[in-house]
């Protein structure tokens, strides 16, 4: 995650560094939000919070961890970010404004820290922020992710969205954009870009399919809990419903998606039984409650397109034609070559392999997908099927080089490795 730590050498430093990471795993987002809604700054709150933790790697191993470790990180960031406005007093800032910042920052080690992710979610979605760094932000800011992961997600290069990210902050400062959840009619300039942050995130966590990487997995954890956080909130915003469904559709697959030897199973062998069906089942009332409502909308689409994959595999039905024309509404909706992907791979199943390869040559000068595995594993798979066996030997090259889960990569191999039989 973006607050990652180097572990001390040592047993105790090795112990202080594993509660260390527990608790920015667990509490990174609250305590920034809680910090950064009363100093309005951000950068300066993801600063203090970072030195909280370099403290407590040295003064844990000796002095043993707080009953209370997000109250003790709390206290010591505030302490940081009072000792810096104290610093700036003398250029920039008056007393009172000093005074404020220190007593809305007062924390004890028994306090119950309100948890304001939400309403620093909306924040960063304010229409000050530029649209296309707004959910980006909210990843670094409440999920902690770093400007490498969070440009991988959204195909930009890491530097680029450094700056993007380093410039959002700085208006949300100088703007003094208010921390809270903003009323109802402003929530419709806001929400698309919220939920978007929150289903990143969980894509971020999805890429760890046997759930070993704690990140990674609690980046799951945390993304399902915003949106079920969203969801209570706003129970009558179909996109927010939608979003819901799509992820526990996604997350009732996690048992089957590695064999018992720990390598990667595609969705067409996994064993339906293996999925958890009591999160199919919420997922698929949250899904009717939002078709009630009748207006429709990107994650409503996609939540319907895994429902079918599920009705598929669970009846033995094929309805490749039905999920092509969920594919086709989506791509009104987004102009993203990863649901241009998946379309060209159901109209393969749903007509030949040539018209799913034609499909995907449509896609093909988007620069977007140059970098993208998922295209080039397609575009293999196709090509073995159309007996174009040197083409897909490339193909399968590019999207092994381009994988960075070693049991998908292995799979890859495979596959390639049976062109040669």
């Amino acid at each position: 995650m973006g607050h990652g730590l180097n572990p001390p050498a040592g047993d105790s430093g090795r112990i202080a560094h594993a509660m260390a990471e527990a608790a920015a795993r667990r509490s990174y987002g609250k305590l920034v939000a809680y910090l950064a809604a009363r100093t309005r700054d951000v950068a300066a709150a993801e600063d203090a919070l970072s030195e909280a933790f370099a403290a407590a790697l040295a003064g844990w191993p000796r002095n043993g961890c707080p009953a209370n470790p997000e109250a003790w990180l709390l206290t010591v960031a505030r302490r940081k970010i009072i000792d810096v406005a104290r610093t700036q007093q003398r250029r920039e800032m008056a007393s009172d404004r000093l005074e404020g910042i220190a007593d809305h920052l007062s924390a004890s080690d028994e306090m119950e820290i309100p948890d304001q992710r939400l309403a620093l979610l909306f924040a960063c979605a304010h229409p000050a922020i530029d649209a296309a760094v707004r959910a980006p932000l909210m990843l670094q800011v409440v999920l902690g992710l770093d400007a490498r992961q969070i440009a991988s997600a959204f195909l930009v290069s890491p530097a680029a969205m450094g700056k993007r990210l380093v410039r959002a902050k700085e208006k949300i400062r100088e703007a003094g954009i208010p921390f809270r959840v903003p009323e109802r009619a402003e929530l419709p300039a806001r929400l698309d870009a919220v939920l978007d942050a929150i289903y990143a995130a969980f894509a971020e966590g999805w890429t760890d399919a046997a759930g070993a990487d704690p990140e990674r997995r609690d980046l799951t954890e945390e993304a399902i809990f915003l949106a079920r956080v969203a969801v209570e909130l706003l129970p009558e915003e179909p996109e927010a419903l939608g979003l819901l469904a799509l992820m526990l559709h996604a997350e009732a697959r996690r048992p089957a998606r590695r064999n018992p030897a720990g390598e990667y199973v595609p969705l067409a062998g996994q064993d339906p039984a293996a999925w958890n069906s009591p999160l199919i089942d919420e997922a698929e009332a949250l899904l009717l409650h939002a078709s009630v409502m009748r207006s429709i909308g990107r994650f409503q689409l996609e939540a319907a397109i895994q429902s079918a994959h599920v009705a598929r595999r669970r009846t033995g039905r094929a309805n490749w034609s039905e999920l092509v024309t969920l594919y086709d509404a989506l791509l009104t909706l987004s102009d993203s070559p990863v649901v241009a992907i998946n379309r060209a791979l159901a109209v393969a199943e749903s007509q030949d392999p040539a018209a799913g390869l034609a499909a995907l040559a449509e896609i093909a000068s988007d620069p977007r997908i140059a970098g993208y595995q998922p295209y080039w594993a397609a575009r293999a798979e196709l090509l073995v099927r159309t007996g174009a066996a040197g083409e897909a030997r490339h193909a399968f090259e590019i999207a092994i080089g381009l994988e960075r889960d070693p049991a998908v990569r292995r799979f890859l191999q495979q596959r390639q490795a049976a062109l040669e039989q």
